[in-house]
Formats: C-alpha cells, structure tokens, sequence
C-alpha cells in the first residue's frame, strides 16, 4: 500500500443539504454520537496502510481543519508522507455538487507530482462505511486498467448518486441519479497517477466539469474497471437520509460492520467526563457519549457530547446535538436538534417519520 496516495475531496456541498450543514461541509457533519462524517474515509485509509493523505477543503474549511488539526489521531503527523491540507478552487460557474471536479486536481498538481506513488486512491469525505482498500488495490493492479471505480447495486433510487453502466466489468458510461437495482457508483476510485496528470492535462479546459463528466466520451480509450463493495454504504445527501444513515448503527448489525475493531474509526480526542445516569431515568437502544447527564427518557436515539435531559425530558427517534439541554417535561421526537439549543420546559418539538424536523444551531448561545 506504500505504492498509493489518497486524496480526499471535500470541496462540494448539496443544496438540499445547505440548512443543516451551515458553515460545516457535508464530510464535518456529526455521526455516531462522537465521529465527523470525514473519520470514515480517513479512517478507511489510514486502515488500509496508506500512510499519505491529502485533504482537499472547501472555501468554509474551519470546521474540517478543526476537527482533523495535524491528523496525530490518524498517525499522519509524520516526518514522511502524513497529512496534507489542500485547497479546493472556487466553483464559479461549475456544478458544486461534483465530487471530482477537475480543476480541484489541477489546482493540486503539485501533491501529484511531488508523491512517487504509482497510483492514487481517491474518495468523497462524505461516505459513511468501514472498507478495506487493499482488495480495491489488488483487483485494479490485476486488471492492468487505467482508473478502477467502487460500486455497488442500489436498494432504492437516489437523484444525487450516479448509475454506472457497463459491459462484462468495462465502463462505457456514469450518468447521475440511479434507480433501485442499478449499479452506484459509490464515489470512490483508484486511479494510475500518470493518467490522473494526463487528464488534468487533457481537459484544462473544461476543468470545471467532473472529472467523469470530462472522460465520458473517452471510455473507449480509457480502461475503467469495476470493483463491487457490497458492505453498509451510508447516504448523506439529503436531510432524511442522513437521518436514516445517523440513525442506521442503532440496528445492532450495522454497527458491528461499520465499528469494526480491527478496522477501528478514528477521531479527534475529547477529555470529557464519563456519562451520568440518574436515577429513574430510561434509556433504550440509543447512542449516548461521554459527557451527558441523563434524568429523563431516551428512546431509538443518538446524542452527542454534552447533552443535557432533565427529568420528566423524553426524547424518542431523534438526534441530538452536543451541548443541548432538553428541559424537564419537554418532548422531542422525529426530530434533528442541532449544537446548543434548549427545549424549554414543557415544549414539544415533533416531527414525523417522513419529515424530520431540524432545529438549526443556536449560535447565540455559549
């Protein structure tokens, strides 16, 4: 795995998501009581024996840049190699929604030519899943093809993952949106370093595009394979499923795959108090980190650091943000309440299981 350099790509967002990312990108968005969605992907790397990472950043960095800081909880402060912060291009007229927008690339030739590694793995930071990249290595090295996608087949149709058609394993098209059943790319590929710099080269001027968009009358010269990846793919592209897929490590399977100890997902540290359990309080199937005070009900639930319940407080299908305070009496269901709210005494916040209502984050409060 020394033989390959990840890349990162952060620098994009979906508009339907903009309310509950904020000032966060889609990859720094809160997931499983105490990750960023961005731990997974680095994590998956790092796992994998790939000991060199660039992280290409949005415009709205701080959040990303807070959370990773020198990479140390990733091994990446290192002397060779490590963690590298790369900046992404402003989108301008392209499509912000792409993942591999060339000029993110070409603004970063210098991270490609500098790495001796034959080969660069390259994935969204907002996919959620526990993977072992040596697999997708050894097939894409066997196959002898120029770039090697990652796929799997689509249990429900989904208008901002993109449909890869192909013949006997050899792609000859990637259009977005796809149907249940279909084959999804799952925004992550291998590619041959020297074609990567071969294609920024070649599509300098469309380098607004994807960079699959760029490439899709190139299939015919261009050898992309298939890898199948058939593990827990969580979906954050909209703000019911990145509920669902927050809510998704509740289901006692899921979280054995995506929690692997021997495939461990790492994080920035917190020196937080352990969790107090009240007396009387009732807790049931749900996510509770460090630092929280429990006096009332919580149900099918994830909370976050710091999150207050006072007695009489129910919370049922529902996630809660750190640093919050569900005041005595107040009931919260179907519902995403972001940093530091308070649901006053007696309030009741309620959405439902088709419209999830969000509390945007109170930045008034400190």
């Amino acid at each position: 795995m020394d033989k390959i350099v990840g890349l990162i790509t952060t620098n994009y967002g979906i508009k339907e998501m903009d309310l509950i990312a904020g000032e966060r990108t889609l990859s720094s968005l809160p997931y499983g009581s105490r990750y960023r969605i961005i731990d997974f992907p680095l994590s998956n790397m790092v796992n994998s024996g790939i000991n060199t990472v660039g992280i290409i950043t949005p415009y709205k960095y701080r959040s990303i840049i807070d959370h990773i800081g020198t990479g140390s909880e990733w091994s990446l402060d290192r002397k060779r190699g490590g963690l590298f912060i790369l900046p992404g291009s402003i989108f301008g007229v392209s499509n912000s929604e792409s993942r591999f927008m060339i000029r993110d690339f070409e603004l970063n030739i210098t991270y490609l030519h500098r790495s001796p590694a034959p080969y660069v793995l390259v994935t969204a930071g907002s996919v959620v899943s526990n993977m072992d990249y040596t697999g997708l290595y050894e097939a894409h090295k066997k196959s002898g093809a120029d770039i090697t996608m990652v796929y799997n087949i689509a249990k429900e149709d989904d208008e901002y993952l993109c449909k890869i058609d192909d013949t006997d394993g050899k792609v000859n098209k990637v259009s977005v949106g796809v149907k249940e059943g279909d084959k999804e790319f799952l925004d992550c590929f291998i590619i041959n370093r020297e074609k990567l710099l071969d294609i920024v080269e070649w599509y300098q001027a469309v380098n607004f595009k994807d960079l699959f968009d760029a490439i899709e009358d190139e299939y015919d010269k261009i050898d992309v394979r298939l890898y199948e990846f058939a593990g827990y793919y969580g979906n954050v592209f909209s703000v019911k499923k990145y509920f669902r897929s927050c809510m998704d490590p509740l289901n006692l399977d899921i979280n054995r795959e995506i929690f692997n100890p021997d495939m461990p997902v790492l994080t920035k540290g917190h020196d937080t108090a352990p969790t107090k359990y009240n007396e009387g309080c009732k807790v049931k199937n749900s996510l509770i980190p460090a630092g929280c005070t429990i006096s009332g009900t919580v149900e099918d639930s994830v909370l976050f650091r710091n999150v207050v319940v006072e007695e009489g407080a129910v919370i049922k299908n529902s996630i809660i943000m750190q640093k919050c305070v569900i005041k005595a009496g107040a009931v919260v269901e179907n519902a995403i309440i972001d940093m530091k709210n308070v649901i006053q005494e007696g309030i009741v916040v309620k959405g439902s299981k088709e419209s999830i209502y969000f509390k945007e984050k109170n930045d008034k409060w400190d």
